[in-house]
This record gives structure tokens, C-alpha cells and sequence, in this order.
């Protein structure tokens, strides 16, 4: 690629993760904090009439769902708190994904001379170093972020700032403690390496299927409204199926990340998160990051794929 078109890959990257994550906020605060051990039981009291007419207290331990943790959320801190850590996200996905995409374009780039031109090995080892690279760039704004989402404060008390959050981090553990999660960040590449494989794939069928339809009508093949759409479906399905794969890691990766935490590592989180909670709970906020990751994820890539067509001509 030229210059200018690695500038039109950041630009679009940057501007696609951008309008995801603003529209998807709200669910990303509650998937961050169903997955955490803070929120991840609640004590639920039942009083029981006994046969003498006296009373106990029974008390349950109860994973909250969606709409529980949602509905505390307003109940407690109010609709402003569903977009915590907004700052953050704005601040990083922009360079986070104009790096993954740039990183991504240019890898593919490269490989496509040395192994079969947009074969499934290019696409994996593409993804898999775009991942790297953004992860490592960008892991201290997803920590502060994480740590803004999980930082619970009823209405009327003062909310931590990002600023803040920074300062705590730091004089807590120094610089390694914005790095935090990253290994669980590693481990979730292989997420980006199931997506992509099956995006192209699903790419190449529509694009493949286009051209054939344009060959059999004599007409010029140009970009349609329909191609956008089946864009955003092939992203939603690629990203549903590998999320559903790997999203232990992002579970692991929360642990980490929250504030004065227990967990240490990766291996050593993963083991000790199923041996006292068991193995449901490392799907625990599946359903909310399926949710938020299917209309972010079709957003983020059509807008990409939008942006490039657009500033290309």
C-alpha cells in the first residue's frame, strides 16, 4: 500500500470503532459489570414463615442477569452511568482500530506474496499480528476504562474522573499496573483470527456473487445499498460465532483488571474463577456482549468498509 492508502485505512478503522462504541455504551457497561466478581452474586433475603408462626431469614446467592444489573444501574447511579468509561472508549478505539486496520491492511499486503493472494492463512496471521499490535498500543486506556465501568457510586457522590483513575493506578502499582489484562487481551486474539477468517470468507461469497450477477446482466458492478447491508450481516455472523468460542478470556480479562483484585495471571485467574464460581460463570454477560458486539461489530466494519469506499472513489 501507499501512503495514502494506509491514511484511508487508519481514518476509516478509526471512525468505524468510533460510531460503535458510542452507540453501544450502555450494554458494554453492563456486560463489564456482570462479568466482574463484584457483581458477580447478590445476596437475595427470603423471609419464611416456620409452622410455630416465628419467621427466619433465608439468605440465596443469585447471579443477577441483564435486566437486573441494568435496572440497578438506574435504580442507583442513574442513566448517566450507563455510559462510564465513554472517555476512554472515544479516546482509545479510534487509535486502537485505525491501528488494527492499518496493521491488518498491511500485513495482508505484504503476505499475499508469499502465500496464495486472500487465502485463510493470510487472513489468520493478518488478524493475529493486527491484534498484537493494537493490544499492546493501546491496553492502558482499556484498563481505565474497565476501572470507570466498574467504579459503582450512588446518586449525588462524586464520580472518579479518567484523570483520577490514572493517578490511582499508578501510585498503586507504577507503570505495570496499566498493563493489567493484557495476557487475557493475547489469549482473546484468537477471537480476531475466528472473525476474520470467517468475514473474508463471507466477503469473497458476496463480492464473488456480485460479479457473477454483473457478468450475467452486462452491467458495471458498483456499490449498492444491499452490499452494505450484506457487509453488516457477514460481520454480525462472523463475530457472533467466534465470540461464542472465546469469551472466557474476556471474563479473565476483567478480573484482572478490577481494583485491588485477587487475581494475579491468566492461567491462575481462569482456574480460580471456575473453582469457586464454576464453569457458567466464565459465560457469565454472554448474552449482553452478544448483544452489544453484534450491532457494534456490523456498525464498526460497514462503516469501515463505507469510509474506504468512499474517500477511494
Amino acid at each position: 500500500m501507499n501512503q495514502r492508502d494506509t491514511l484511508v485505512h487508519l481514518f476509516a478503522g478509526g471512525c468505524g470503532g468510533t460510531v460503535g462504541a458510542i452507540l453501544t455504551c450502555p450494554l458494554e457497561v453492563v456486560k463489564t459489570r456482570l462479568q466482574s466478581s463484584v457483581t458477580a452474586v447478590y445476596i437475595s433475603k427470603i423471609q419464611l414463615n416456620t409452622l410455630n408462626g416465628s419467621s427466619v431469614n433465608r439468605v440465596t446467592r443469585i447471579s443477577p442477569g441483564p435486566i437486573h444489573c441494568l435496572k440497578m444501574i438506574l435504580q442507583n447511579e442513574g442513566a448517566r452511568s450507563l455510559f462510564r468509561g465513554l472517555g476512554p472508549n472515544i479516546v482509545g478505539v479510534a487509535p486502537s482500530r485505525a491501528i488494527y486496520f492499518a496493521a491488518y491492511s498491511g500485513c495482508k499486503e505484504k503476505l499475499n506474496h508469499v502465500f496464495s493472494s486472500d487465502s485463510t492463512q493470510v487472513h489468520m496471521v493478518s488478524a493475529g499480528v493486527a491484534g498484537f499490535t493494537a493490544i499492546t498500543a493501546t491496553n492502558p486506556i482499556w484498563l481505565i476504562k474497565t476501572r470507570l465501568q466498574l467504579d459503582a457510586r450512588n446518586r449525588g457522590q462524586k464520580r472518579m474522573s479518567a484523570f483520577e483513575c490514572v493517578h490511582k493506578v499508578y501510585r498503586a502499582d507504577g507503570l505495570k499496573g496499566f498493563y493489567r489484562g493484557m495476557s487475557a487481551s493475547y489469549a482473546g486474539i484468537s477471537e480476531t483470527v475466528i472473525h476474520f477468517v470467517i468475514y473474508e470468507s463471507i466477503k469473497r461469497r458476496l463480492l464473488q456473487q456480485k460479479a457473477a450477477s454483473a457478468m450475467d446482466s452486462d452491467e458495471e458492478s458498483v456499490k449498492e445499498a444491499s452490499d452494505f447491508v450484506g457487509m453488516m450481516l457477514a460481520a454480525a455472523t462472523s463475530k457472533t460465532c467466534a465470540t461464542s468460542i472465546a469469551y472466557p478470556h474476556e471474563v479473565v480479562r476483567t478480573r484482572l483488571r478490577e481494583e485491588g483484585t485477587k487475581y494475579r495471571a491468566f492461567f491462575q485467574t481462569l482456574s480460580l474463577v471456575v473453582k469457586e464460581e464454576g464453569y457458567a460463570s466464565l459465560y457469565r454477560g454472554l448474552t449482553t456482549h452478544l448483544f452489544r458486539q453484534i450491532p457494534n461489530t456490523a456498525i464498526m466494519m460497514s462503516t469501515y468498509e463505507l469510509v474506504v469506499y468512499l474517500l477511494n472513489g
